[in-house]
């Protein structure tokens, strides 16, 4: 049964004094007859991380693509409620649908760089959206994006003699992170992002998302109960597509109020 906001649905007291970036107030999501997201209710705020958990299939990379309108080219998917960001709805017909996209970089959980140059894969979405006046700062903003990702050091000699395709597994990663920060988003999605590199990759994706949470906004997706603890602010605990509980993770984790989320914390199930 779903759970009001006032009950299990809280902001982290750090955030809670600061107007939400996003908020999405009773949303429903079908794919045909099949409903898959059910009054789902919470609010994001700048600076906070956000994760997802819950058994697979539970609505985690559903309500996540509701939030940058990936949505909008699946056939048969009716979407209800209301979704804001920053007071404005989002399916308001004078919003652009592109230009909100840009406001959000997306990492899947399987690296897919461009087949393209390491410079021109990170390059593209600044050229795209017409970013940098010139050259030089097209130079610049690239630098500035590999940088961020922790990945310059280890690419700077073969920025167009490499694509993005032939680094490694965490590598990649790390640049489809820097291809994310190009378009300057305010927010950052990310459907399990570790899920397919190895421990070490992991930690230093972790890593980035702890510095980049200073300045975005971060909602990821993960598995992985250890990196929710780690990372998240806040953790949304999902099941059967409904938003059971949400609140500051160490709350969620040791005194969970709903009892699946209870079980699935502890590992008894999903």
């Amino acid at each position: 049964m779903y759970a009001a906001p006032d009950t299990l649905c809280e902001a982290a007291p750090a955030l809670s004094n600061n107007a939400p970036l996003m908020t999405l107030k009773d949303v429903n999501l079908w794919y045909g007859d099949k409903q898959a997201l059910f009054n789902v209710s919470f609010e994001l705020f700048t600076g906070e991380i956000l994760a997802f958990i819950g058994p697979s299939g539970c609505g985690k990379s559903t309500a996540l693509k509701c939030l940058n309108r990936m949505h909008d080219n699946t056939t048969d998917v009716t979407i209800s409620g209301r979704i804001e960001m920053e007071g404005h709805d989002i399916h308001d017909p004078e919003i652009d649908p592109p230009m909100h996209r840009r406001r959000f970089g997306w990492v899947a959980q399987k690296p897919n760089p461009f087949p393209m140059s390491i410079w021109k894969n990170v390059a593209y979405g600044a050229q795209l959206h017409g970013l940098a006046a010139s050259r030089a700062d097209l130079e610049q903003h690239v630098t500035e994006c590999l940088s961020r990702a922790g990945l310059w050091d280890e690419v700077k000699d073969n920025l167009h003699s490499m694509e993005g395709t032939d680094l490694s597994g965490g590598q990649q990663q790390r640049l489809c992170i820097a291809r994310a920060l190009s378009t300057r988003p305010d927010v950052l999605l990310m459907d399990e992002p570790t899920g397919s590199i190895d421990p070490i990759a992991t930690a230093r994706v972790e890593e980035l998302m702890l510095d980049l949470r200073a300045d975005h906004s971060i909602v990821v997706v993960t598995h992985s109960m250890m990196e929710a603890r780690r990372l998240a602010d806040r953790v949304a605990y999902f099941h059967l597509g409904e938003l059971l509980e949400i609140g500051p993770t160490e709350q969620v984790f040791s005194a969970a109020r709903s009892d699946e989320a209870r079980r699935f914390v502890e590992g008894k199930f999903g």
